[in-house]
């Protein structure tokens, strides 16, 4: 072989590896799919993350936890995953994915009316007047399975009007003045500041769901899917979700 086809060869070799070496690097964006709920404090830890690792970015998808576990037991390529409850995340370990889940965080369900009450709603036994506009969250979502255990335990047979398909769309039925009353996280009330009032609700503190995270497998963004995953578990990731009313304080 010629010096020249050997200097060829050489170079081609190199090329090769270098775009082997790139085809293996993790990606540079964190894909996390989180529950609808967590759509401010995940936003704030989306970005404090994104300020301790430059060059990093972190794209977060919100919905409904049983949509988005769908998605990830349909193959859906994502590298953390943050549900609103134990049972959609044991969905993951159904389908055969071997997830280790992290206990995140606890919510809790409050009543969500507009500002004014117009619909003078005093309790849970209200969710029964068929004067009402009531929405609450699609019985097959964390939030709407939280509602209806509280209304079971209350013995209310509630009138429901709509059926939203996560916590964001039946918490916007109140601000819209839409529905005179829903039953939301309170997390949401606080989030929606003066836009909605949120209502003591009898029995909550028996009710609420437990949130979970966890790394997915073979995350396109390698080891900072779990580094993400110890930000948000980190006892600053903590006092972020209690700002926003996460946990049992």
């Amino acid at each position: 072989m010629g010096r020249g086809a050997a200097g060829a060869s050489l170079l081609l070799a190199a090329v090769l590896t270098v775009l082997g070496l790139v085809g293996c690097a993790p990606a540079r964006t964190v894909t996390v799919l989180a529950a609808a709920s967590l759509t401010e404090a995940f936003d704030e830890l989306a970005a404090t993350y994104q300020q301790e690792h430059p060059g990093i970015a972190v794209r977060v998808s919100y919905g409904s936890s049983a949509t988005l576990a769908a998605q990830v037991t349909a193959g859906a390529r994502a590298d953390v995953f943050a549900s609103a409850n134990e049972a959609t995340m044991a969905s993951l370990t159904e389908a055969g994915l071997p997830v280790e889940p992290s206990v995140l965080t606890t919510n809790r369900l409050q009543i969500a009316v507009p500002p004014g009450n117009p619909g003078r709603v005093e309790g849970l036994a209200d969710f029964a007047r068929e004067d009402l506009r009531i929405a609450l969250c699609a019985k097959e979502v964390p939030c709407g399975s939280a509602a209806r255990t509280l209304l079971d335990e209350a013995g209310v047979e509630a009138s429901v009007d709509t059926y939203e398909v996560d916590v964001k769309a039946t918490l916007r039925k109140v601000e819209l003045g839409e529905a005179d009353a829903a039953l939301v996280y309170r997390t949401d009330v606080t989030s929606a500041g003066d836009r909605v009032r949120g209502l003591s609700t009898e029995g909550a503190d028996r009710v609420g769901n437990t949130y979970l995270v966890t790394t997915l497998p073979d995350p396109p963004a390698g080891d900072r899917a779990a580094e993400f995953v110890a930000h948000v578990l980190s006892p600053a990731g903590h006092q972020v979700l209690a700002r926003y009313g996460f946990g049992d304080g």
